[in-house]
């Protein structure tokens, strides 16, 4: 560590400014997990829908915690600049907390509740805390497609202070008791985005003393510059040009277009979604700065995934969108459902690259993470939130990972703390056979979940899903997954996002798709292919058909010998 200067300033030498930048990071961590040890509920605590960073005092993010969503995090990044506009420095003191969850100024859904604190030393603003996380309830018709407008969603926050100077907003907080059908775990988890915010602030003021900091500005200048020259000496490496992709989602009752065009020059690109399918009128449209998001993120993640993610990162990269397109939708558009469409930005960003970056994007796989909402119809007033994943695509060096969240990046919800939150019994729960695309790496597999409601008496369920009509595609020679199913005990088979009805003792099973293959199947080593088959991976059918394995000539598989 270098001495600190006459002045008392530490000086920024390459080693030094790794080793504050590395502590950062760390400051941003325990910001999260006080968060999640403080949360409620399992959408947090266990899941980690979530999202935490530390921003400079302009609001530039400079680090973010190890966990969270790119959704969430990206476009909190973005929403800073409207907390910022809405409440200048001037106008904040210390105590101050702001909230809001207007979707086209953070995460795109009113579900989503972002928080951001103001950090002072002494009397002066040194940076900012924010987290975003999703809230179990946020009223109105709950978490499906539903709606035809963002006002049937829920409950709307503008932007204003939850607490000023360390008294709390009692409005605001009996509004929230009030509109909400999970007031204790709202309101808790509430109560945990604030207090994670002041244990990262603790946190970031003994930083900053540790390290004779005055603030975050010089530090903050060279790790966004950082960050900045990385991306665009990646972008550099990929031949100027105009790189294409269409895929599509299922929709409701009529498919979505997702069309991007990489208009690379130089070290700068731009992506833009002209062609993509007109806003719709059920809850699947998708932000710009949603959008944004996750056009960041996969374009991070094929070019320079090492470096850390920050302000820096954004800046050679454009995103737009036409007004009124799915994409860019104009209010009071239904939101709900948001991360069905924008969860295949990645997928779409990285066929784009493929034929210029092969061996760094990732095949298609089941899309975004399946959210099952369940409310209780009878006396049992309930409701609750649980995620599950289908299969990633593979890696162009790898097999894809089975039952993961990609892009989303959070966990499937565990069976134990879903039957011990709520009246809910997971029958089974497997992964399904033949669901990974064949390739010589194979997708990976989507997983099979059978629900049970124990109260006896009817609910309603919905599940923010997709890959029922389109399957996750294969890259170079790769074959397609398998595409999802919704199937319940009473015969009904139907796409689940919007709500349904059922009666008491009802069971709904969830069928997960899995992701699309890498290169020719018949490229993939046969021994591979055996253990597939002993594993119950790969059918035996199948592996004739798409492998070509002569199972009465394969090779035997090789144990290691034991004690």
């Amino acid at each position: 560590m270098a001495k600190p200067e006459p002045g008392g300033r530490v000086p920024l030498d390459p080693v030094t400014v790794e080793i504050l930048w590395s502590r950062l990071i760390a400051v941003a961590n325990e910001q999260a997990a006080a968060l999640m040890r403080t949360s409620f509920t399992p959408i947090v605590r266990e899941v980690g829908d979530l999202s935490a960073a530390v921003f400079d005092a302009r609001g530039n993010m400079l680090a973010q915690a190890v966990t969270g969503t790119a959704g969430h995090i990206n476009s909190l990044a973005t929403g800073m600049k409207h907390f910022l506009r809405a409440f200048p420095p001037e106008d904040l003191a210390v105590g101050d907390v702001l909230i809001t969850n207007d979707p086209w100024m953070t995460s795109g859904q009113l579900n989503d509740l972002s928080v951001v604190t103001p950090v002072f030393r002494g009397r002066r603003l040194v940076g900012f805390f924010g987290n975003t996380c999703h809230a179990i309830d946020i009223g109105g018709l709950g978490l499906s497609a539903d709606a035809r407008e963002v006002f049937e969603e829920g409950l709307q926050i503008p932007i204003c202070k939850l607490y000023e100077q360390g008294r709390p907003n009692r409005t605001l907080f009996d509004m929230l008791r009030a509109n909400v059908r999970a007031p204790d775990e709202v309101l808790g988890d509430l109560h945990a985005q604030v207090a994670g915010n002041q244990v990262g602030a603790e946190h970031l003021l003994r930083y900053l003393d540790e390290f004779q900091l005055p603030d975050l500005e010089a530090l903050g200048e060279e790790i966004l510059g950082r960050s900045e020259r990385a991306m665009r000496q990646a972008i550099s490496g990929i031949p100027d040009g105009d790189y294409e992709k269409v895929c599509y989602t299922d929709g409701y009752d009529r498919p979505i277009r997702v069309q991007v065009r990489l208009e690379v020059r130089g070290d700068e690109i731009t992506a833009d979604f002209t062609g993509s399918s007109s806003q719709v009128e059920r809850g699947f449209n998708v932000v710009l700065n949603y959008t944004a998001a996750y056009t960041n993120y996969a374009l991070k993640c094929a070019l320079c995934p090492d470096v850390p993610h920050n302000e820096g990162s954004f800046r050679p990269v454009r995103v737009t969108a036409p007004e009124g397109c799915i994409f860019n939708p104009r209010f009071p558009a239904a939101v709900a459902g948001r991360q069905i469409a924008g969860h295949f930005i990645p997928h779409a960003i990285f066929g784009a690259l493929a034929p210029v970056l092969e061996n760094r994007v990732v095949a298609e796989g089941s899309g975004g993470i399946w959210l099952t909402t369940v409310r209780g119809r009878g006396e049992r007033r309930f409701v609750t939130v649980f995620f599950s994943a289908g299969g990633m695509g593979a890696r162009p060096t790898a097999d894809g990972l089975s039952a993961t969240a990609f892009p989303s990046g959070v966990a499937s919800s565990p069976v134990e703390v879903i039957e011990t939150g709520s009246p809910l019994v997971i029958r089974r729960k497997e992964l399904r056979r033949d669901s990974g695309g064949p390739g010589r790496f194979r997708g990976g597999l989507g997983q099979s979940i059978e629900v049970e409601v124990r109260t006896g008496e009817p609910y309603v369920v919905s599940v923010l899903s997709d890959r029922f009509l389109y399957a996750a595609e294969g890259y170079v020679g790769g074959r397609p997954g398998a595409k999802a199913a919704f199937r319940t005990s009473t015969g009904q088979r139907r796409d689940p996002k919007l709500s349904l009805s059922l009666p008491a003792g009802a069971r709904f099973t969830l069928e997960l798709p899995g992701g699309g293959g890498f290169y020719d199947p018949r490229q993939r080593d046969p021994v591979q292919v055996a253990e597939d088959v002993a594993e119950g991976l790969v059918s035996p059918a199948m592996a004739v058909r798409e492998y070509g394995l002569h199972l009465d000539r394969r090779r035997p598989r090789h144990r290691a010998s034991g004690t």
